[in-house]
This record gives C-alpha cells, structure tokens and sequence, in this order.
C-alpha cells in the first residue's frame, strides 16, 4: 500500500529537512578530543612516587605484566595511581577503550582515561594536560606515530615529561612504542619495509623527529616494533647507519630497540636495567660511521652488534653491556643470513680497543686527546664545531708497525686529515673535496723504538655538531 503527502505536510517535511541540514552543516564531522574515564572519577591524591618506570611493547596492546610491575614500581606496592591512555584516532571496532580495559583488571589502579586526539592542536586542549599531568603513567596507544609526533612543542609533551619527573612513567606499544624513543622514525611520509630501507637508507619513507622525548638512561635509540614478524631488523639497521652519519645520536653511536608483537614488552626500570617479557627483543648497536650511506645508494655496514633479549632475561641501559653479542653485516644493500640469531661473543676484547670521543679543548698538539693505550683496531670520534676547528689525537707506532686511519665524515662539513710527527711537521695528509667526503691515511715507522705522533681533523669548509669517526688499525 502506498502513501503520499499532503502538499501541507510536504511543506513541513521540506522545512525539517532544511533545519536538519543547517545543524549538519554547523557541527564539525568528528570531534578532535574525546574523553572515556574508567574507575574512580576523583585522582589519587600523594606526594611522592617511585618511578619512572616504562613499558616498550612491540604491539599496541597492554602487556598486563609489565605494566603490573610498573604499577607496583610506581607506587612502592601501596596505594593506587592513574594512567592515561592517548590515541591518534579511535578503535575500528570491539570496546572504545581497549588499554583502560585491560589496565583496570590491575592491583593498585585508581582511574584510567583515554584520551582521542585526532588533532595536533589537541596537545594543547587544557583538560588532556590536566588529566595528563595528575596521572602517574601515560600509554600511547598504536596507530600512527606521526601524530603523537605532531604534539612536539605543546603544553603535552611538557605534561607526559612531568608525569616521568615525578616518578610516575611512561609507555606504549607499537606506535606508542616508537615515540618513547629519542630518536623517532616518525613514518610521516609512509611506512618502510627493511628491503627499501637497505637498497637506500634515505628513502623519502625514512624520516626521524629528534628532541621530544628523551628518558634517563635511554639515550641515543631508535625503537621499532612488530619486529621479527614483520623482518624489521633490516629497517633498524638502516636507521641506524642513518642517526650515526647524520649525527642524530651523540657520540657516535646509535642503538636500535626492536620488541616483536604477540606479548613483547620491554619494561625498564628506575635505574636503567630492562626486563623482558612476552615474547623476545633485539638490542642492535651501530657504533661507528658506515662504509657506505648515501641517497639512492645501498647500504654497506660492517658489524652491528646485536643482543638478542629472551623472556626474563636482562639488559643494563644505564651501564651498556660491552660483550655478548653477535655480529651482522650488510654489504651493498644484503644483510647476512640469521639477522635474528647468532652466538654471543664471550671474548670481546679481540674485537678492538673501543671508542675514543674528543674532549675539547683539543685544538693544539698541546691539548691533543690520549689515545695512545687505545687497543688497534679503535675508533676515535668528535666533530668540526665551527669553520675554524681542529681536533688533535695523540698515537704512538714502534719500529716496523703500520698505522691506517679511515675518517668517516658527515655530510655536515669537508673535513681534512693529517699525520704529523712530534714535531708537527705533515708527513702525510688526505685532503678529499667536498661535505661528506671520507678521508685516509697511512704511515709505517721505519726509524728505530717507538715514536709519537698525532691525528689531526681540520675543518676546511662548513661545521656542526655530527660526528666524524676514524678507525685507527695497527699491524
């Protein structure tokens, strides 16, 4: 059966459709900020906490044992606290509040709010930062890095970075594990697979935020997840020949921090040592410049140090393990075979004398930095700190032996490199132009016992603060 309308209640159903519209058309088509509290709705009221403490998992999803640790660390196993949960954007499907639900099931949890920010300037909504600064952990849900990166500079970042200030903490997986690093690949221009990373570690997917978060004891990393599920060793190896040639993480040396899915969680405590949980993590070391990182070229890197974390094991970040790890090259865009096993290496010292960072002033033979008890083969580093710089380094050669210096330098500035006798005097020199351009040298002692003599780095053109590194071999 069919009905019509009136011409009296055309009219009328033609005037509720325009009032319907012009609401339409003045409420935005979502909101930017959008606030679920789970719990008690008053916060935890206390004056001290135990913190910091994080939680670095390889998924989005709350690992309910590391985040229990947190939670007992945080409040010395008395009492309850608040978290806060933030987003970039809203679950697809299943509950609103995926975090919340799983950390409210936790002993000693008062409250948890998520917090929707689909908005960079949500990082200044004054209510996020209110409940953000009276709750004792802050969780950063997966999603999209590039969003959390985008709150750079508000009043939000200095409010998660208070939370860790008082002793709470801070965490997150997947995304949310990403920005919990110092150095973050933000994925703002699309996500890389490690295949394109390795054919050219600066594809335009490759891009880094510096300077947001930068936690105690954690420095100079680079976080990725979903790890060997998704074969990211490749990617974090090209992220860091990248932070190191392009002075991204001080002193030469980048760390790579991958937590692989279904259950990892790296939590890390107040003084630095890591406890792994769930499923294994991977600890990659780059601690010298790359033979070969360039646009459009593929990667050549000899000799990551990777420390493979199982269940229940442990790694001391405040005090950097120098042994126990098992190396991996990449040649010309291949990495070796089993990037994620190997044997540990029990006998480290025949891996070479480490890293030697300059210590200015050492701008005269005068001043040169010691690195004559330095084992063979070293490495010494620094940078060309203005257009004027030179750095001095101190070696000793006896009779017979061969020095080789291999000077990577940063596209930052032209470095040159020169061997001088204790005197001063040049008795060989490498004056390749060009920023970025690498430098060598070598020089045999033929005169009898054992002389000194001296590795000097010359700005010729440009400055900053990314490092050279040169490796010092004797034989």
């Amino acid at each position: 059966m069919s009905s019509r309308l009136s011409l009296g209640s055309t009219a009328t159903a033609v005037a509720l459709l325009s009032v319907t519209l012009t609401l339409t058309a003045q409420e935005p088509a979502h909101a930017s900020a959008n606030r679920i509290r789970l719990g008690n709705a008053s916060d935890t009221s206390r004056t001290s906490w135990n913190g910091p403490a994080f939680t670095m998992n390889g998924a989005g999803a709350v690992i309910p044992a590391s985040m229990s640790r947190a939670v007992n660390d945080i409040t010395g196993g008395t009492g309850t606290m608040d978290v806060v949960v933030l987003a970039g954007s809203a679950p697809t499907s299943g509950s609103a509040t995926p975090e919340c639900d799983t950390v409210m099931t936790l002993t000693g949890v008062n409250s948890c709010t998520t917090w929707t920010l689909t908005a960079a300037g949500d990082g200044n909504n004054s209510q996020v930062n209110t409940d953000v600064r009276n709750a004792e952990f802050v969780y950063f849900a997966g999603g999209d890095q590039c969003r959390y990166a985008a709150w750079k500079g508000t009043a939000l970042e200095a409010s998660v970075e208070s939370v860790v200030a008082k002793g709470g903490g801070s965490g997150g997986g997947s995304a949310g594990h990403h920005i919990n690093s110092p150095i973050v690949y933000d994925a703002c221009n699309g996500s890389v697979t490690s295949a394109e990373a390795l054919a050219n570690p600066y594809d335009r997917y490759i891009s880094f935020t510096t300077g947001m978060f930068e936690w105690a004891n954690y420095g100079a990393v680079v976080n990725d997840s979903h790890f060997v599920t998704r074969d990211r060793m490749g990617r974090t190896m090209a992220f860091l020949a990248r932070s190191v040639k392009d002075g991204l993480a001080p002193g030469g040396a980048a760390w790579g921090v991958g937590v692989e899915e279904g259950g990892g969680s790296l939590y890390l405590d107040r003084n630095g040592m890591a406890t792994q949980y769930g499923k294994d993590a991977y600890v990659v070391l780059a601690d010298h410049q790359p033979e070969q990182a360039v646009d459009r070229k593929p990667l050549t890197y000899s000799g990551f140090k990777i420390w493979r974390l199982t269940p229940g094991s442990t790694f001391d970040f405040k005090n950097r393990p120098t042994c126990g790890y098992y190396l991996r090259s990449v040649n010309n865009g291949v990495a070796d075979a089993n990037l994620y096993t190997g044997t540990p290496q029990t006998n480290c010292g025949s891996q070479g004398g480490g890293t030697l960072a300059e210590t200015e002033p050492n701008d005269t033979r005068d001043a040169a930095n010691d690195a004559t008890t330095l084992a063979s083969p070293g490495t010494v580093t620094g940078s060309m700190k203005s257009t004027t710089d030179r750095d001095y380094f101190k070696v000793s050669l006896n009779s017979g032996q061969t020095a080789s210096v291999n000077c990577a330098v940063p596209s930052a500035y032209d470095a040159d490199l020169y061997w001088l006798d204790s005197t001063g005097s040049t008795l060989e020199r490498s004056v390749n132009n060009g920023a970025g351009s690498d430098e060598s040298v070598s020089f045999t002692r033929t005169a009898a016992g054992t002389g000194t003599y001296y590795l000097e780095l010359e700005a010729y053109a440009g400055s900053g603060t990314a490092s050279y590194s040169c490796s010092v071999s004797k034989s």
